[in-house]
């Protein structure tokens, strides 16, 4: 048995991305066990995939905002008693900042993370014991499978698999869900583009489902709602339920945000919006039907998202 630590524990498109390299590493290693560390957020996702055996949690976002109390400071004396009680094999930063291998030099074992001319802040390199070089220029997905394949002594195969189940289907209507939420505003498609988009959906038989994270997304996700009949506001629930969600639909339509990775991972038909961001080195990677519209040079207009639709959804 080969008993590891991966570290990838933000953000939830991060998340998403990790998976593959999982599935590749159990494949290639019978007998391995896999110990996922992530923000507690993100741990309901990461407790999905069939190969992971343990999940351990971490709370540096919440941590960040009570520094203050000593109530913070008991909790990571005792996230950091946890993360030393086992002894790993191998502990692999694929996160590549400095905050990440802290916690790889804290946790047991031998330490792999990327060399200090393929990471983000360089300083992380020195917290390893082996450093490995993986180009910048490549897709997340792959610079993950890339690292985690050269700490365990195998190479990725060139499909790409995230190892997760799609749930059983428990909705009788056909639906098509709207991720309209993204981490900032600069990301957001424009209002009317949604309406329109959402409309030509429920003409074609597929009912309109929105859900949300925030105030601010509920409130337009009401708003939404309004103008596009028959459409469905999700409740506010866990990641799992909502992933749930997403993959038992039958087209995600989704901005530049984690939960559009979820599609991909899933397979599921997908059209993936980019507002003022490139694609091209995060964007949605699978072996699922998919279109990717818009980029740093603007989004796409509501008809070519709808012409798009329709050809993933033929």
């Amino acid at each position: 048995m080969t008993d590891i630590l991966i570290i990838k524990t933000s953000s939830l498109g991060d998340v998403v991305h990790q998976m593959p390299a999982i599935v590749d590493a159990s494949r290639a290693c019978p007998q391995l066990r896999v110990t996922w560390l992530v923000e507690e957020a993100f741990a309901p996702l990461a407790r999905l995939h069939p190969s992971v055996a343990d999940v351990t949690t971490v709370a540096t976002r919440r941590w960040r905002s009570q520094l203050a109390t000593g109530a913070t400071w008991r909790e990571i004396a005792g996230f950091r008693a946890r993360l030393r009680e086992r002894a790993f094999d191998k502990v692999i930063d694929t996160q590549g900042l400095i905050r990440s291998a802290i916690m790889a030099r804290v946790a047991r074992g031998e330490r792999h993370g990327y060399d200090g001319h393929s990471i983000r802040e360089p300083l992380a390199a020195r917290f390893y014991d082996v450093r490995h070089a993986v180009r910048r220029d490549l897709h997340a997905v792959t610079r993950n499978r890339i690292l985690t394949g050269l700490s365990l002594g195998y190479r990725p195969p060139d499909d790409v698999d995230y190892g997760l189940i799609r749930p059983l289907q428990t909705d009788s209507q056909r639906y098509a869900v709207l991720l309209h939420g993204t981490s900032r505003r600069s990301k957001e498609w424009r209002v009317e583009d949604w309406i329109e988009t959402g409309r030509w959906l429920q003409a074609n038989g597929l009912q309109t489902v929105l859900p949300w994270g925030t105030e601010a997304e509920r409130l337009l996700s009401e708003r939404l709602s309004r103008e596009i009949a028959g459409s469905r506001v999700l409740p506010r629930q866990s990641l799992d339920l909502t992933a749930q969600v997403i993959g038992n639909a039958a087209l995600v339509i989704g901005v530049d945000t984690g939960l559009m990775h979820l599609a991909a991972a899933y397979r599921v038909p997908l059209v993936g919006i980019y507002v003022s961001t490139d694609p091209g080195l995060t964007g949605p990677v699978g072996s699922g039907r998919m279109a990717v519209l818009g980029g740093r040079n603007g989004p796409p207009a509501a008809r070519q998202a709808i012409e798009a639709a329709e050809r993933v959804l033929a």
